[in-house]
């Protein structure tokens, strides 16, 4: 049976309500006063997201947030500024806790996530507890050298050493198993994906339109970043998937309304592009 994931669904109507927001205020953001109820506009589905407890559709929803922010004409510098004031007070809030056991609205395994991110070893296994993903992946897309292992040949996907390896950790079957080259052309494809849908953006004949693509690109691209960071080891494991790549139907029809809405977008330009 299909279960709902309300989350997934969230982010299309994220997408569609915060860019009919922002139209409103093309050219208006360039003060923090002017920032602040676009951040309230989305705090609300954002802290729903926390609850579930769900991080990484939490930092979806913030990307795709700033990406269409950006676009609506907020100010960069200051979109910088808010953005790194943030990162300071995580890390800070982070170093405060490990240091001196500072309460987080953390779960135990959230923080172990990000200890072994930082050194898969260092779970208190020696890499065979929540740094073994990490570890297994990294040994998988290494091992499957420039040209791969050949499709159903990889040892680490067969072996089942590689955990979560059709959703999470899809990237790294690839890898092992169509090397360096079919991982690559898999980036490629995605780079030609996310280009000819800023393309469609900008050639929309309305803002709400340009906006709507922007968001649903900003979605793939967050997507495709942390997904394949985490498989390398750049990213902490968050469990986000791979844009029509890892199975699960939930996401996959939000990534099927993206590009529906998309084409929509560009048909509306009385233009047919793809």
């Amino acid at each position: 049976s299909l279960s709902v994931q309300p989350a997934e669904l969230a982010k299309i109507l994220i997408i569609l309500s915060f860019a009919s927001f922002l139209s409103k205020r093309q050219g208006a953001l360039n003060t923090l006063r002017d920032l602040i109820p676009c951040f309230l506009y989305v705090l609300v589905p954002f802290g729903l997201i926390l609850l579930q407890p769900d991080i990484g559709t939490g930092l979806v929803i913030l990307a795709i947030m700033l990406g269409m922010m950006f676009v609506a004409g907020a100010n960069p510098g200051l979109l910088l500024k808010v953005v790194s004031g943030a990162i300071l007070v995580v890390s800070l809030a982070l170093f405060l806790h490990f240091q001196f056991g500072m309460w987080l609205p953390l779960k135990d395994y959230q923080l172990l996530r990000l200890t072994v991110f930082l050194d898969p070893y260092n779970d208190g296994q020696g890499g065979r507890g929540a740094g073994w993903n990490t570890i297994q992946s990294l040994v998988a897309i290494g091992s499957g050298g420039f040209f791969g292992k050949g499709l159903f040949h990889g040892t680490q996907v067969q072996l089942n050493f590689l955990p979560e390896l059709h959703t999470d950790f899809i990237y790294a079957v690839i890898g092992e198993e169509l090397g360096f080259l079919g991982a690559a052309f898999l980036i490629v494809l995605y780079a030609i994906l996310i280009y000819r849908a800023l393309y469609i953006a900008f050639s929309a004949k309305d803002f709400y339109g340009t906006l709507v693509v922007v968001g649903i690109a900003t979605m793939w691209l967050f997507h495709i970043f942390e997904n394949i960071g985490m498989s390398i080891g750049i990213m902490p494991i968050t469990g986000i998937p791979l844009p029509f790549v890892s199975y699960g139907g939930n996401f996959m029809l939000t990534n099927f309304i993206g590009a529906g809405l998309i084409l929509a977008v560009n048909l509306k330009g009385n233009r047919i592009i793809f």
